[in-house]
């Protein structure tokens, strides 16, 4: 039976590219070294697509060609005044590319799922800079790991043992080689195999960061408690972060999406700044889906700016909060919506939701989502990482490309070409 190895898992942020895969005829058997949740959509995923081409009239589903639909998805995003394109963290960094392009001709928005993720994190670097590594340093020098309002046990089940507390790195050997903290609102299941675990208020991350930067440079806190720490663990855990060989911070969505937002990072950052003073630290966000990194790390070098892209006035602009796509759903100021890769109909709050209800919607994705269920042209796409090749961007910045394990159903076509086809015909149409 053909191994495939070193299969990229197209799960996850870690991207793990240790994967053997088994094929045969041209179907999945086995997956070796992938996480339970990685081992089952490699396996799986591809059981579970709807393959149909379609195409909403007089409010119900029919099917149609792919042609067809394409044509209908080009008549739409051409007629539009001001299009969103959405979505964009589980599919390749080629496509992206060409999802940028197709903004620029259409003069719409880009926008990524980082606007309700790690977005915040990206606009505190804009405000006071980063310090960041890669999983390699943390694997190999880091002797300190902080987990900051994530919980990778349940959301990056191999981060602890192939990167971080538990990995076997050249000059850290397991978890007895290092000490691991986790700050946290509530007891996870991270939090059980700490050495060290603080429970902060909800809400209140950035005093405590502040009290640790205050810690560090031995200044008095005057206080018997910050964000309900008593100041005597936030002092021990001070010690602990200045006395150590090398430290690393991840972050996750319970600094990026709770009270203070991107000023909750900028603290993070300014007290890893304040720690290499005295010692070497370094920090990384907890991404989420496997290639928003890459969303981000397109869109950065095609326009400058990484998320959030607006062409309405012919060049690129960004401002969060105004060009968001959570904004401007929120104030029904798009008039039609290319999601790629995402089901923002699913993850946005309802009631910024409810917009696409009210404008055409068309959805590319390999399966039948919340959002396909919406919309009113629906294409299946391959998915990427398993049917289709392309680069991927692990959460650490680091390039991966994912091989292609299966060929797809026949008729059923990558991302990339499905968008470069969707481009072409929009430049027909706005160009009569």
């Amino acid at each position: 039976m053909p191994v495939i190895q070193g299969a990229v898992c197209a799960f996850c942020g870690c991207v793990c590219d240790d994967l053997e895969v088994l094929v045969e005829n041209n179907e999945i058997k086995d997956v070796k070294y992938a996480c339970a949740i990685g081992r089952e959509k490699v396996l799986n995923c591809v059981k579970e697509r709807d393959p149909r081409v379609l195409i909403r009239e007089n409010g119900k589903f029919r099917e149609a060609s792919l042609e067809e639909a394409l044509d209908r998805a080009a008549e739409i995003l051409a007629n539009s005044k001001y299009p969103l394109l959405y979505g964009w963290s589980n599919t390749s960094c080629e496509a992206i590319k060409i999802g940028v392009a197709l903004a620029e001709e259409l003069g719409g928005v880009i926008d990524n799922t980082a606007c309700v993720c790690h977005g915040p994190g990206l606009e505190a670097v804009h405000e006071v800079g980063v310090v960041e590594g890669t999983l390699g340093q943390a694997r190999h020098r880091a002797d300190l790991i902080v987990y900051w309002g994530c919980n990778p046990t349940q959301a990056h089940m191999r981060h602890m043992m192939r990167y971080s507390a538990m990995s076997q790195g050249i000059f850290r050997s397991g978890r007895k080689e290092r000490k691991v903290v986790v700050v946290d609102v509530r007891k996870t299941t991270t939090a059980r195999l700490a050495d060290v675990f603080l429970q902060v208020k909800p809400g209140k991350d950035y005093e405590l960061f502040q009290a640790l930067r205050m810690a560090i440079r031995d200044e008095e806190i005057e206080a018997e408690e910050v964000a309900g720490i008593p100041v005597e663990q936030i002092e021990e855990l001070a010690d602990m972060m200045v006395s150590c060989q090398v430290g690393f911070l991840f972050f996750g969505l319970g600094l990026t999406q709770s009270s203070a937002k991107n000023e909750n990072i900028a603290a993070a950052i300014s007290l890893i700044r304040d720690l290499n003073f005295k010692t070497k630290w370094l920090m990384l966000p907890m991404r989420g889906h496997h290639n928003v990194t890459g969303a981000n790390k397109v869109t950065l070098w095609e326009t400058g700016y990484p998320f959030a892209v607006d062409f309405s006035h012919g060049y690129p602009r960004y401002n969060p909060g105004e060009t968001s796509s959570t904004d401007l759903l929120a104030r029904g100021e798009v008039d039609a919506a290319l999601i790629v890769a995402s089901d923002p109909v699913a993850n946005m709050p309802a009631q910024i939701a409810k917009h696409f209800a009210k404008i055409p919607v068309i959805d590319i994705d390999p399966l039948m989502t919340a959002t396909g269920l919406l919309s009113d042209v629906r294409i299946p796409a391959a998915f990427t990482g398993i049917e289709a090749e392309g680069t991927l961007y692990r959460m650490d910045g680091v390039p991966l490309v994912s091989k292609k394990l299966v060929e797809p159903p026949e008729g059923i076509l990558p991302d990339k070409i499905l968008l470069q086809r969707l481009l072409e015909k929009v430049r027909k149409l706005r160009r009569r």
